[in-house]
């Protein structure tokens, strides 16, 4: 199994964050502000295109599955709207603790990214 960083979703973020389209909350509101497996669904189902809108919502692919399923994407940071800071520091956290440190540096770039927008 190989989990690595997910070019297309680093760089979705960053431009949404850019673009000011980020939530500054604290680590803990992840567990509500994380989407739900019906959001999930509903938002494949919308956007008729498979799962190519769904992978720049996960900092991560994982090789053991399909593109064509979720498995196949980890480590999500928004809501398919926002980047949620929460949901970005989740990722790093969780990064560092199995050690795929592209994805955590990933994240630590994002977060400097948005602690950037947050100030301006």
């Amino acid at each position: 199994m190989t989990v690595k960083l997910n070019g297309r979703a680093y760089e979705h973020a960053k431009r949404l964050i850019e673009e000011g389209k980020f939530i500054d909350d604290e680590r803990d509101a992840w567990s509500d502000h994380h989407p739900s497996t019906q959001t999930e669904n509903e938002f494949i189902e919308k956007n008729g295109d498979g799962f190519f809108e769904y992978s720049k919502w996960f900092l991560a692919v994982n090789d053991e599955y399909r593109e064509e399923s979720r498995r196949h994407y980890e480590f999500p940071y928004g809501d398919f709207e926002n980047v949620h800071r929460c949901g970005i520091l989740a990722a790093q956290n969780r990064a560092g603790q199995d050690k795929y440190f592209d994805i955590e540096n990933a994240a630590a770039d994002l977060l400097a990214v948005i602690d950037k927008q947050a100030r301006e």
